[in-house]
């Protein structure tokens, strides 16, 4: 069946922004979707718009630097819906400074819950990935893996995805596993906010600078994230794997 129709999808960092964005669409494209944040209060939110609109989902709980409540999430899930299709890691946190600056904790917490989260929930998901002989991974980088002034971290971290993605490309593909990576530029989020207030600016203003330096001429919505989603996500993709998307309106370009 083409698309996402009838997928079982596990969306981590679900309870807000591009997360929200990417459950809802691949809910409203008929994939079962497991919301997962860090706490159940938090993605039930989200997992009520989606049931709201006829959609089906299930709210779910876990750290995603730690295995055993990274487990214990895709157990739920399975034993809710009996599979696991699509998994998108999105889950991602900012700990922003310059080098000087930075602290070991602002280091390692940014490694712990992108790159070992990612890997976790990789390594677990791909099992029944594997067993169906069908998965879709979907890996969350972002234009600054290719350097951004204060955030030494989490440009590491979201190049290390790149590597990861291409790697899991390579090892998965001939059980019928594709894994594909997107790199959002400029997204109004909370986390963007939250950058713009770092660098003393607000996020009107940052939307407005990023709009006059890009071809498209307009700030980026989580929703322009989702939909790139979408389509690695489904099944007409299954001959693009290893792959980086910018969604990005263009910043390479100039």
């Amino acid at each position: 069946m083409p698309g996402v129709q009838d997928r079982v999808a596990l969306v981590t960092g679900a309870a807000q922004g591009i997360g929200a964005a990417i459950a809802r669409r691949l809910a409203a494209d008929g994939a079962r979707v497991g919301v997962l944040d860090l706490t159940e209060p938090a993605a039930r939110s989200v997992v009520n718009e989606i049931t709201s609109a006829g959609g089906a989902a299930l709210a779910l709980s876990a750290d995603v630097s730690e295995r055993d409540q990274v487990q214990a999430a895709v157990d739920r899930l399975v034993g809710e819906y009996g599979a696991l299709h699509i998994l998108v890691n999105n889950a991602g946190v900012l700990r922003d400074n310059l080098l000087f600056k930075m602290s070991d904790d602002d280091w390692t917490t940014v490694m712990q819950v992108h790159l070992r989260g990612a890997f976790l929930c990789s390594q677990i998901a791909q099992k029944h990935m594997v067993e169906a002989r069908y998965g879709r991974i979907v890996c969350m980088s972002s234009t600054s893996a290719l350097g951004n002034r204060g955030q030494a971290n989490y440009a590491t971290a979201k190049a290390g995805l790149q590597g990861f993605t291409k790697t899991l490309a390579i090892e998965l593909g001939p059980f019928g596993v594709t894994a594909n990576a997107i790199a959002p530029g400029f997204i109004e989020t909370a986390m963007t906010k939250a950058t713009a207030e770092r660098i003393g600016t607000t996020i009107d203003q940052m939307r407005e600078q990023v709009a006059s330096s890009i071809p498209v001429r307009r700030g980026g919505v989580p929703e322009d994230v989702a939909n790139a989603v979408r389509f690695f996500a489904g099944e007409e993709a299954g001959y693009v794997t290893g792959q980086v998307i910018y969604v990005d309106g263009g910043r390479g370009l100039l």
